[in-house]
Order: C-alpha cells, then structure tokens, then sequence
C-alpha cells in the first residue's frame, strides 16, 4: 500500500487502515516528509530544465535575410562588375577593328609600293630600250636620226607607254590620258580632269545625259566628260580609240576641246 492511500484513510476514518500497522507520529512525519520532499524535488527539476532551455540560443534561421546596407553594397558590386564586363567587351572588339584596319591599310600600301615599283622597272626598261635603239644607229642624242619616218624620240615614248600598264579604272584612264595629252601638246592637270568628271559624269563611263538640249536634238553627251559625238569627232585624238563611250579616248577628246576653246579642262568648272 503506497504512503498515499494510507494518508487517504486516515484523513477519512480518523484511523489506521485495518489490518495495517498504526503508524506513530514520527514515522507518520517521516513518511510524510519524505513524500513531500519528492513532490518539491519534481519541480525543481523541471524548472531547472526549463531555464536550461531558456539559455540555449536558438538556432539561426537559415532564410535570415542580410542586412539593407550589406544587399545594397552587394548589388552596387555586382552592378560594377557588369559594367566593367562590358567596358572589356567593347574595348576587345575596337582592338579587333583597329588592327583589321590597320591591316587593310597595310596590305593596300604594299600594294601601291609593288605597282610604283612595277612601273619603275618598265621605265627603266623602255629607256634601256631607248638606249639600245640609239646604239643600234637610229641617230646619235644630239641628232634624233627617224626610220620610217618615226623619230627616236616618238620611239622612245611610244614604247614607255607600251611598257607602262594602266589599271583599268578612273584612275588609271585619267593617268594614260595625261600621257597621251603631254606627248600631243595638250594642256591639263589630273586634279582638273578628275573634277570635271566627277561633276559631268560620277565616273561613270556609260554615263548619258537624256534631257538637256543636246539630248533633245538627239546628240547626247556621253561618257566621262559627257561629249557629245559631233565633238568628239572633231577632237578625237589619234592613237586613242574611235569610241565616245572609251575612257581615255573621251578624256582626251574632251581635254583637246576645252584646250581650244578655254585654254584648259583645269578652266572648266561648269557644263562646258
């Protein structure tokens, strides 16, 4: 029988439980000094607990969010590092463009060297030629000898511009014209030829004018310096092509023409 129900009957009855043993006083009190000192035990143990997991920390949140100033330093980071991605990025491909341009030019100087060289060395090759012609009795330098009725002199240019090729562009057809103008006699400077056709023609050697008077007459101008054919017939110059449409024979007709009645293409700066 537990202390318990002893005390329960003796609160009850005023007596022992019968068939039990009278409990004295003293072993009453110890009996009951003990149960109660287990009872306040109990709590105090919980207690105990209690404030023992009271003084844990708890545990961080793993989702604990940063402080304002930290994200906001964090994304100006990040915003800096982008930025100078892209500064890198741009300042790559300018690289790239500047050394593909730079080799571009390179490559079209080296071209220019090898055609000024080539031309030089077919100089050099008509005046030996020149030479060669003399020594063989065409005349001596003092003395322009001629066989069949060419002089050595007109031998001597007409094989340096045989020697000499021209590209066959604007530039080209401006440069053998002037070659021809200077053994004709016939005034002109590349700068006022370029500029007259850039003007009457864009460089456009088919180029034809169909709505001015001359085309209204049925003579349209025609070629790089728009000549219309009666011109071109009356100026045309031997040893070029009989074409109005040919390039360096609508030059020279045209340069032959303003020569007679302006003293020069270089006077010409309007429809002529």
């Amino acid at each position: 029988m537990s202390v318990f129900r002893v005390l329960d009957q003796f609160r009850l009855s005023g007596t022992a439980p019968t068939g039990t043993r009278a409990f004295s006083a003293v072993g009453l009190a110890a009996v009951t000094g003990a149960a109660t000192l287990a009872l306040g035990f109990a709590p105090a143990e919980a207690d105990r607990a209690t404030a023992t997991a009271a003084d844990r920390p708890a545990p961080a949140s793993a989702s604990t969010p940063l402080p304002a100033t930290l994200a906001a330093q964090a994304e100006e980071v990040s915003a800096r590092q982008g930025g100078i991605r892209e500064q890198s990025s741009s300042a790559y491909q300018q690289a790239q463009a500047d050394a593909r341009e730079a080799a571009a030019e390179k490559e079209a100087a080296a071209e220019r060297d090898a055609a000024r060289k080539a031309a030089a060395e077919r100089e050099a090759a008509a005046r030996k030629a020149a030479r060669s012609h003399d020594r063989d009795g065409w005349g001596d330098r003092g003395n322009w000898g001629d066989r069949d009725g060419e002089s050595l002199e007109r031998a001597y240019e007409r094989e340096r511009r045989e020697a000499v090729s021209y590209p066959d562009n604007l530039d080209g057809w401006i440069r053998e014209a002037l070659a021809i103008m200077e053994r004709e006699g016939i005034p002109g400077t590349y700068e006022g030829i370029h500029r007259n056709i850039m003007r009457e023609s864009s460089g456009n050697p088919r180029a034809v004018n169909n709505w001015d008077v001359n085309a209204r007459n049925g003579i349209p101008s025609k070629g790089l310096l728009q000549v219309i054919q009666p011109t071109f017939d009356a100026y045309h110059v031997k040893g070029t092509k009989y074409d109005l449409y040919d390039p360096v024979a609508n030059i020279v007709a045209a340069c032959n023409y303003a020569a007679d009645r302006y003293g020069s293409m270089d006077n010409v700066d309007s429809a002529y």
